[in-house]
């Protein structure tokens, strides 16, 4: 059972997303490629940001969750990282089936998939089209967290 400021994040994290897909036009459809998630300390939404050449703006500041919003020449994205693999668990469960989202150690990305293809060369991760617990299953060159 999510906790009330679970529901929160998250409701405030499909709105923006939903907002920025509904600004960025079509989608196109079909599987992309995987990166191996090296283990290790999990990176802050700062670190991830950075690494594709935005600061944040922090969304949502809470405990278990963190959320913050980027543009960047490739396009608008959300960047979340989780305090536990219970809580990012919990939040794939409820995320939308109809967003792709870019998946680490202990952060997601949610973006359009041509934003999400162009943030994993620099990010790595594994890239979820519809089942937000299954990977597309083809290997990419990518770097990573």
């Amino acid at each position: 059972m999510l906790t009330r400021s679970r529901q929160i994040a998250l409701a405030v994290s499909a709105a923006a997303l939903l907002s920025a897909v509904a600004c960025s036009g079509s989608e196109s459809a079909g599987q992309g490629a995987a990166t191996e998630v090296p283990m290790g300390p999990p990176p802050t939404v700062e670190q991830l940001s950075a690494k594709v050449g935005c600061t944040p703006d922090i969304q949502v500041d809470a405990a278990d969750l963190r959320t913050g919003a980027c543009t960047t020449e490739v396009g608008q994205f959300f960047v979340n990282t989780f305090a536990t693999q219970q809580g990012k668990d919990e939040w794939m469960d409820q995320a939308p089936e109809y967003n792709p989202h870019l998946v680490g150690n202990l952060w997601t990305v949610l973006g359009t998939r041509e934003v999400l293809d162009q943030l994993r060369l620099k990010l790595g991760g594994d890239l979820h089209l519809s089942d937000h617990r299954v990977k597309s299953p083809a290997p990419a060159a990518g770097a990573g967290y």
